[in-house]
């Protein structure tokens, strides 16, 4: 049987839709529980496998690094050969993946396995989207995407958490392999629901793969990231700088390769054209400089565990209060991005500079007498901020693009947050670790990483108003369905 692409027929929807969309939220869930379960992991990667600090750096950024590059391709591998059969096969891929992960005997068999685990993540999230713009009407749409949401927060909300109680509880005797091995029971599941409930839809006139942007796009991004990683271990010799230094000219290439191939009448993976927008120009370097700010979780989590004896359990409970500054922000910035358009981002960076320096006061002035009740207030202020620039910048950039640009924007703009966040952690992870190496004191290599964050903030302060004046129409704030047709990926939900 054909497969029905319900977008040229909206008069008919799949009747069991709502039950099919329980095993895609679950996909969800997984997907940003497994992005931030292994924060509290990572010292347990250093003392059982022997992992040095690029491999801890690479374990966290190169799930969200592989995520990030085959986004969008994820989506338009569903328009051509089937959502369902790119859903169930993404997700048949991320149980294998989370299997080697959690029987990892080796840090190079841990990293390798953490990328691949990005890589499917990408196949299978892209699916749940299309699942919603395609079976579910107009009327009901909001609601499943409100759905989708919170599935995203959840994950995020509850990873730091339950990595925590899976290693303190040691069951079995796994310790930090539970945080992987959690995945199959429940993506069993998750699984067997979505083959039996789950319809299947493809795109009559979907894009062609660009497989060459995505191997350009994949090479400038690796050049940057491999010697942030590994610079400081090896004293940064000259072919370091050679590294990073040749991104420029890749992604120039990469731009050349796009302009020729919509020129020769292909689909580029970005088209070219969407950058002439002045939102798109002002919104993604904004997106990846604040986003660059935001490894600071990494970074936390090493210090609370390595400098102060933190337990697991302990230190997933610490980090758990920027999560309800990330629900207060959330709908903070709902009530005020209609009103005050850009200057949510501009409040939301200064917000973010005041929750870290309310986390640095208290680490530089209690030492190693510092307990996590000192915290929770700049860890509330923090998740405040990260959830007001989160969910707002994205619609304020849409909001002055045109509709048919919307979906290649949204997803340009939703992987340039997902590179920032990659990178990120690679560049606090160097500071970091770099510092500690240099001094030895746990103390003072946290506070440098904060105060790098802090300067990151500030700067996207001043970029900000570089974004398109005038508020956000409420329509664009209530986070509408991204278009299928351009491949537009929501996940601005932050890692």
């Amino acid at each position: 049987m054909t497969p029905l692409d319900l977008r040229t027929t909206p008069e008919i929807h799949h009747p069991r839709r709502w039950a099919a969309l329980v095993p895609a939220l679950l996909a969800c869930y997984m997907d940003l529980l497994d992005a931030t379960i292994v924060t509290v992991a990572l010292p347990a990667f250093e003392k059982d496998l022997g992992a040095g600090p690029a491999t801890l750096q690479w374990t966290s950024a190169g799930y969200t690094l592989a995520f990030a590059v085959l986004l969008i391709t994820g989506g338009r591998v569903g328009d051509i050969f089937g959502r369902k059969r790119t859903f169930l096969a993404g997700m048949s891929a991320f149980l294998l993946t989370s299997a080697l992960c959690g029987l990892a005997r080796d840090p190079e068999t841990l990293v390798a396995s953490r990328v691949l685990q990005g890589a499917a993540a990408a196949m299978m999230i892209p699916q749940v989207l299309s699942f919603i713009q395609v079976e579910f009407p107009s009327t009901e749409r909001p609601r499943a995407l409100a759905m989708y949401g919170i599935s995203l927060a959840l994950g995020g909300m509850t990873g730091p958490v339950l990595g925590g109680l899976l290693i303190q509880a040691d069951i079995a005797g796994l310790g930090w392999r539970a945080v992987f091995l959690i995945n199959l029971p429940v993506g069993v599941v998750a699984l067997a629901g979505a083959i039996r409930l789950m319809p299947e839809s493809r795109s009559e006139s979907a894009p062609k793969l660009d497989l060459a942007g995505v191997l350009l796009v994949t090479a400038a991004l690796v050049a940057v990231m491999y010697p942030l990683v590994r610079g400081h271990e090896i004293g940064w010799p000259p072919w370091t700088f050679l590294c990073l230094a040749s991104a420029l000219p890749i992604l120039l290439l990469f731009l050349w390769h796009q302009r020729s191939r919509e020129r020769g009448g292909g689909t580029p993976l970005i088209p070219p054209r969407i950058l002439r927008h002045r939102s798109l120009r002002a919104g993604l370097p904004l997106a990846l400089v604040f986003f660059a700010g935001t490894g600071h979780t990494f970074v936390f989590s090493l210090y609370l565990q390595q400098g102060l004896g933190y337990s697991p359990w302990l230190t997933g409970l610490t980090l758990f209060p920027s999560s309800l500054g990330i629900v207060a922000g959330s709908m903070l910035s709902i009530r005020l991005a209609p009103r005050l358009g850009r200057k949510v981002v501009s409040i939301a960076a200064l917000v973010k500079i005041a929750g870290v320096a309310g986390v640095i006061y208290p680490i530089h002035v209690l030492g190693p007498a510092l307990s996590p009740w000192a915290l929770v207030p700049g860890a509330i202020v923090i998740g405040v901020g990260m959830a007001m620039v989160s969910a707002t910048l994205v619609n304020i950039v849409l909001s002055k693009v045109p509709v048919r640009d919307a979906g290649a924007a949204s997803g340009l703009m939703t992987t340039a947050l997902q590179v920032g966040s990659a990178i990120s952690v690679a560049v606090l992870g160097t500071v970091f670790f770099g510092s500690l190496a240099a001094t030895g004191d746990h103390r003072r290599a946290i506070e440098a990483g904060l105060w790098v964050c802090v300067a990151l903030f500030f700067a996207s302060f001043v970029m900000s108003f570089l974004l398109p004046p005038g508020g956000v129409p409420a329509t664009a704030a209530d986070d509408p369905a991204p278009s299928t047709e351009d491949d537009a990926i929501r996940r601005t939900i932050p890692r």
